[in-house]
């Protein structure tokens, strides 16, 4: 789909605004703080962030990433969510266009961008997310062209059943938590919004990258069998680029052979 260039100026920007206010979500949701106020400020000097100093990307840039009253670092992460945030929404406009299959999917994608690094930080995936994302899902299934409604419930079911079944099959074996109850229900998410055909895929891609990346991280930990490694972020990884690629990917792998 072809659009002007000040169509897409403006999907980055709507996209950079909204990772600015997912920065806020990211740190103040596991602390059990409220997201709206009060306003931004310096962690070092309390100093509230004036509106000049909280242009998503820019303002990070032009003050080195440092507060302009104690020259305290703010975290090179704040402009990274700002930045994928807008590529997203870029990326996502570009392929539906100004619908409501786009609102919806970006609602999607930024959700999974709180999840993939409240994971990393604290190896939680918030239920204030992905419970009423489930229900979200499942009810625009019913006005989006697809998933049809039974793919989505049919997407809930299997993607938290598969999890489920791992979580518990894994604590009766070893009497440990392999994996947390969260990511079975971000799965069960995923499945509302993108339906039942997304959730082999979104298994398959996350299993791959989690175990290359944990092999990786064990190799240089000393193999430590019982490292703790968030799984969400994979499942988010698999989700994206099923969204983006699934359909071509699935149908390549198909035909290899023939």
């Amino acid at each position: 789909m072809e659009f002007p260039l000040v169509a897409a100026v403006a999907a980055f920007v709507l996209g950079a605004v909204t990772g600015s206010f997912l920065n806020v979500c990211i740190y103040r949701m596991p602390l059990e703080q409220s997201v709206v106020s009060p306003g931004s400020r310096c962690m070092a000097c309390g100093t509230p962030v004036r509106w000049f100093d909280n242009i998503p990307i820019l303002s990070w840039v032009l003050l080195r990433g440092r507060c302009r009253s104690c020259a305290a670092p703010f975290s090179i992460r704040y402009p990274l969510v700002e930045l994928l945030t807008g590529l997203l929404c870029l990326l996502l406009f570009r392929k539906f266009g100004l619908t409501l299959s786009f609102a919806v999917l970006f609602l999607l994608c930024a959700s999974l961008l709180v999840v993939t690094f409240i994971d990393f930080d604290h190896q939680i995936i918030p239920d204030e997310i992905t419970l009423p994302g489930i229900a979200i899902g499942l009810l625009c299934s019913f006005i989006l062209p697809e998933p049809s409604w039974r793919s989505s419930l049919l997407g809930i079911l299997v993607g938290w059943g598969s999890l489920a079944l791992v979580f518990y099959g894994y604590l009766w074996l070893t009497g440990r938590e392999g994996m947390g109850g969260g990511d079975a229900k971000l799965l069960a998410m995923i499945g509302a919004f993108l339906g039942l055909k997304a959730i082999p895929f979104v298994i398959f891609v996350s299993s791959l990258v989690g175990s290359l990346v944990g092999l990786s991280l064990m190799a240089l930990q000393g193999r430590d069998r019982h490292l703790a490694i968030p799984f969400g972020p994979y499942l988010v990884a698999g989700a994206i680029l099923y969204l983006f690629f699934g359909p071509q990917l699935i149908s390549w792998y198909l035909h290899l052979g023939r």
